[in-house]
């Protein structure tokens, strides 16, 4: 039996969505491999990227459902604690 899923990478200004079909029991690595991403895009490490199910971290050995979407996070360009605080010293600034 197959399942389909779907392989995202979002770019800031494009999005790439593959869809492909596995053999059931494929895992998220599996998908990675299978989808030609790392072909498309040069820049995505596959030893290091970070992934996910439908928002949600996941391990590249996790076994994949029907109609899952496998997503490719691109790395932090800031700290978001760091952008909090800094946004929040811009606040009390323009109050006083």
């Amino acid at each position: 039996m197959r399942i389909e899923v779907e392989v995202v990478y979002a770019m800031a200004q494009v999005q790439t969505v593959i869809g492909i079909s596995l053999e059931e029991g494929a895992t998220v690595e599996d998908a990675l491999r299978a989808s030609g991403m790392l072909e498309q895009h040069p820049e995505l490490d596959p030893s290091s990227c970070r992934l996910g199910i439908w928002g949600r971290a996941a391990a590249r050995s996790h076994v994949l459902k029907h109609l899952d979407r496998v997503e490719i996070y691109r790395p932090l360009v800031a700290d978001p604690k760091q952008v909090r605080r800094s946004r929040a010293e811009g606040e009390r600034k323009r109050r006083r």
